[in-house]
């Protein structure tokens, strides 16, 4: 009984963990800012301190927040950890940073686009269909679409069945989260409209169609950073 409640505990901190992450995204709660305290939390997703206390903890460890006895928790970053293998996330300069990982995310995407064209399955199909549907309801909603988007920019580079190009997701996963915290999710009608044309060049295994898509998909996202570079004080 007490293993059953101990696991209950854990997979409910899990949860409050993601929903938890997805609050600092979706508010948003910037970098060097406070978070509501224990109890304000507690009541937003329905838990307890403790669950609460554990959730901050899973995110205190993937370095989104800090605790600061005496003072409060802080958000010290919107890139976990787990999702920065490149370290990207000590870069101060969060602007010239999104512009250089799209730079090489031109460089790398459209061939995988390319490959995912000749080798995927219908099964790939199916998975990216189903990505293009959520990310446009999600928008559609007003809700953040970060999970998704990673999860297709993914489904591509594996759809591509090259053993390297996988050992890359990571990189293009930092690339897009990055992507989407610097804009906050000014793209929305580029970005529905381009992942479908993506995923329709890979159903119908059209090479040139998917590089194509995949290019213009990024560069309407490389033209929103020089433009908000361009803006900043």
């Amino acid at each position: 009984m007490d293993e059953f409640s101990n696991l209950k505990s854990k997979l409910l901190a899990e949860q409050v963990q993601d929903q938890l992450f997805r609050y600092i995204l979706n508010t948003p709660v910037p970098v060097g800012n406070k978070l509501p305290n224990e109890f304000e939390l507690g009541q937003k997703f329905g838990v307890g301190r403790s669950t609460i206390r554990e959730a901050v903890k899973l995110l205190v460890s993937r370095k989104v927040l800090e605790v600061r006895q005496g003072s409060g928790t802080y958000v010290i970053s919107t890139t976990p950890a787990d999702l920065d293998p490149l370290g990207l996330r000590a870069v101060e300069d969060k602007m010239t940073l999104a512009l250089d990982l799209v730079d090489v995310r031109i460089m790398l995407e459209p061939g995988i686009a390319e490959m995912a064209a000749l080798h995927a399955s219908p099964e790939d199909v199916k998975k990216l269909d189903l990505l293009c549907r959520k990310i446009e309801k999600r928008i559609n909603d007003g809700e953040s679409y970060i999970d998704e988007d990673i999860a297709f920019h993914s489904c591509v580079a594996e759809c591509s069945r090259n053993v390297v190009v996988k050992q890359l997701v990571p990189i293009i996963d930092t690339a897009v989260l990055m992507f989407v915290n610097i804009t906050h999710q000014k793209l929305t009608d580029e970005t529905v409209r381009t992942h479908r044309a993506i995923a329709d060049a890979i159903a119908e295994h059209d090479t040139i169609g998917a590089k194509t898509a995949m290019m213009m998909h990024l560069t309407y996202n490389r033209e929103l950073i020089k433009r908000l570079i361009r803006e900043e004080p």
